[in-house]
C-alpha cells in the first residue's frame, strides 16, 4: 500500500504544472518535479525502512482542543494564567508585563482572553471572570474605554498621544525606549535588512496599511533565495545564550505574543497542538525522548547539551569526508542499518562499538532515523503544525520572521539539537561541487525526517501531500539557509524585557516604602494609643 501511494503521488508529481497546484505562497518558487524526486525518493525510504521494523511505534495522540480550551492554554504558556481563573487578581507581574506589550500583541491577548471569557460564561464556570476593558484599562483613564468592532481592537494607552481616532496616521507605540517616531516614517531599512527594533506584528500591520503592502512576494528562482541580513547595530546583536534563564522564560512569553500577533495580523490561523501523554522508553538510544537522552548522557559527559549518539554520528559521517557524492540522498542498507541500530543499544554506553565498521551512507541514514524514531518531533508536537504553516505567511520576510519566534519558542534541548543539525547540514552543502548536494537537495531528504512525524497529522500527510511535500521542503531550506538569523533574539523583544525588569524594581521600591511607611504608622498610634491610657500624660 505504502509504495502503491507512493507511485501515485510520484505521478501526480509529474502532472502537476511548474507550481500552480500548490503556490500558495512567495517562497515556493516553482519546484519542478525533478526536483521533488530527492523528497518522495526519502519517504519510500522511509517506509521501506519502518516496514522493516516489526516492533509497531506507538502512534502519537494528538487532542484536538475544545472551545476555549486552547486560548486558556495559550495565556498559561504566555504567563498570563492570572488573567482568567482562580488566580486572578494576583497580578502586579500581569500588569508590568502588559504596560509593555506593543498594540498588536495587547489587540492578540485581547482577543484570547474575550473568548476564555465568553467559554467561562457559557459553562458557568465560578470563575471571577474579568472584563477585557479592565485588563487593558490606560493608567491615566480608569473607564478604559475600548475601540468595538470585528477587528480586533486596538488598545489606545496613554503613550499613544499622536494618534488620530479613526487611525489614519500610522501608530505609534512604545518598546521600552523614549523615542516616539512612527515605524514607517523611520524605515532606512532596505527589502533585505531584517528589522528586529520593531515588533515583527507591527511591521506586518503598517505594510498592510500602507501601499508598501502590496510588495512583491518573493520571486526570483528557486535556488535564489533573498540575501537578508542584520543591519549593523552599534549595541550588538543579542543571541540566544546570552540571557539569563529567568529573562529567557519572558523571552518565551513575549515570542509567543508576538507570533500570535503576527499571525493573527497576516490573517492565518495559528493553533498549537497538544501531544496526549503516551508511555515511552526511559533509557537506550533510538526513541527516546531527548530529555531523559540528555539526563543520561550529562551522567557519562557532565554539562553535554546534544545527545552523545547524535554528536558521534555527525562525527562519524565527517570523518569519512563529506565530498561523498550522493551524501544524505542515498540511503544505507536496511537490514544492516538495523541490525547497527540494535548493536549500538546494547554496546554505545559501555564503548565496545566498533564504529570502523560503520560505513558513511549507514551512518547518515541512522543519523536521521535517529531524529524521525523521537517520541515526540524535533520541532516539537506544539509547535511542528506553526512550522509547516510558515509556508503559507505571504512574504519571506514574515516567514524569516515567524520563523525566527518559533526558534525561540523550542524547548533548550530541542533547539540546541536543531543548531547542530542544521550547523553540519550546512557544512555538507559547503562540500556541493564535490557531493552534488545543494541546498536545494539537503533540504528535499531531510524535510521528511523532520516533518512527516509517526502517528502525527498522518490525515493532512495523505490528503494533500504534495503541497505538503513542496511547503516543508521550503520551510527547511530556509531554516539552513538562515540558520544564523534565527538565532537571534530581536532587540524589541530584548527592550521588553529590560523594560519589565526596570519597572518590576521600580513598583517593588515603591511596595517596599509603601510597607514600610504603613509599618511606621502603625507603629506611631500603638504608641500614641498607649500613651492616652498612661494617666499621668
Amino acid at each position: 500500500r505504502r509504495s502503491g501511494q507512493y507511485t501515485m503521488n510520484h505521478d501526480h508529481s509529474k502532472k502537476t504544472p511548474d507550481g500552480a497546484s500548490f503556490d500558495r505562497s512567495g517562497s515556493q518558487d516553482s519546484l519542478d518535479e525533478l526536483s521533488m524526486d530527492d523528497y518522495w525518493k526519502e519517504l519510500e525510504n522511509i517506509h521501506e525502512t519502518r516496514g522493516n521494523n516489526h516492533e509497531e511505534r506507538v502512534a502519537l495522540v494528538v487532542k484536538e482542543p475544545d472551545e476555549g480550551e486552547l486560548e486558556e492554554e495559550w495565556l498559561k504558556e504566555a504567563g498570563l494564567s492570572n488573567l482568567f481563573g482562580e488566580s486572578s487578581g494576583d497580578s502586579l507581574e500581569s500588569v508590568v508585563f502588559l504596560s509593555t506589550l506593543t498594540r498588536t500583541q495587547k489587540a492578540a491577548v485581547e482577543k484570547r482572553v474575550e473568548t476564555v471569557t465568553q467559554t467561562m460564561r457559557k459553562k458557568n464556570k465560578h470563575h471571577q471572570i474579568p472584563d477585557v476593558r479592565d485588563i487593558f484599562k490606560p493608567q491615566n483613564d480608569s473607564k478604559g474605554k475600548v475601540c468595538d468592532g470585528s477587528e480586533p481592537s486596538t488598545v489606545r494607552t496613554s503613550e499613544n498621544k499622536n494618534e488620530t481616532q479613526d487611525g489614519t496616521e500610522g501608530p505609534k507605540f512604545s518598546l521600552g525606549t523614549d523615542e516616539q517616531k512612527s515605524p514607517l516614517e523611520d524605515m532606512p531599512f532596505s527589502d533585505t535588512d531584517i528589522n528586529l527594533e520593531i515588533s515583527f506584528a507591527e511591521q506586518a500591520a503598517n505594510l498592510k496599511d500602507s501601499s508598501v503592502g502590496k510588495m512583491c512576494k518573493g520571486g526570483g528562482g528557486d535556488t535564489l533565495l533573498p540575501n537578508f541580513r542584520l543591519p549593523k547595530d552599534k549595541t550588538g546583536t543579542t543571541k540566544i545564550g546570552d540571557l539569563a534563564p529567568q529573562d529567557m522564560k519572558k523571552v518565551y512569553s513575549l515570542a509567543l505574543i508576538e507570533l500570535t500577533a503576527l499571525y493573527d495580523v497576516l490573517g492565518t490561523e495559528f493553533k498549537q497542538q497538544k501531544a496526549v501523554k503516551s508511555k515511552t522508553k526511559d533509557s537506550g538510544l533510538f526513541g527516546v525522548p531527548l530529555p531523559v537522552l540528555l539526563e543520561q548522557d550529562q551522567k557519562k559527559v557532565p554539562g553535554t547539551k546534544i545527545p552523545l549518539i547524535f554528536q558521534k554520528l555527525i562525527v562519524q559521517i565527517e570523518e569519512a569526508t563529506l565530498e561523498t557524492e550522493g551524501l544524505l540522498r542515498i540511503p544505507g542498507v536496511a537490514t544492516r542499518v538495523k541490525s547497527l541500530c540494535q548493536e549500538l543499544e546494547a554496546k554505545f554506553y559501555d564503548g565496545t562499538f566498533n564504529w570502523e565498521n560503520v560505513k558513511q551512507h549507514d551512518a547518515a541514514s541512522l543519523l536521521k532515523l535517529f531524529i524521525r524514531e523521537l517520541p515526540q518531533p524535533l520541532l516539537t508536537v506544539e509547535y511542528l503544525k506553526a512550522f509547516q504553516d510558515v509556508q503559507n505567511l505571504p512574504t519571506k520576510k514574515q516567514q524569516l520572521q515567524a520563523l525566527n519566534l518559533l526558534v525561540l519558542l523550542l524547548p533548550e534541548a530541542n533547539r540546541d539539537t536543531l543548531k547542530v543539525l542544521l550547523e553540519f547540514l550546512q557544512r555538507v552543502i559547503d562540500h556541493r561541487d564535490k557531493n552534488k548536494m545543494t541546498l536545494k537537495n539537503v533540504a528535499m531528504v531531510m524535510a521528511p525526517n523532520l516533518f512527516t512525524f509517526h502517528g502525527f497529522g498522518s490525515k493532512t500527510i495523505e490528503q494533500n501531500e504534495f503541497v505538503m511535500a513542496a511547503g516543508t521542503a521550503n520551510v527547511m531550506r530556509f531554516m539552513i539557509q538562515y540558520q544564523k538569523l534565527l538565532w537571534t533574539i530581536p532587540k524589541f523583544i530584548v527592550n521588553q524585557v529590560r523594560k519589565q525588569n526596570t519597572e518590576r524594581q521600580k513598583k517593588e521600591k515603591k511596595d517596599k516604602a509603601m510597607k514600610k511607611l504603613l509599618k511606621k504608622m502603625a507603629y506611631d498610634r500603638e504608641k500614641h494609643e498607649k500613651q492616652e491610657k498612661t494617666p499621668n500624660d
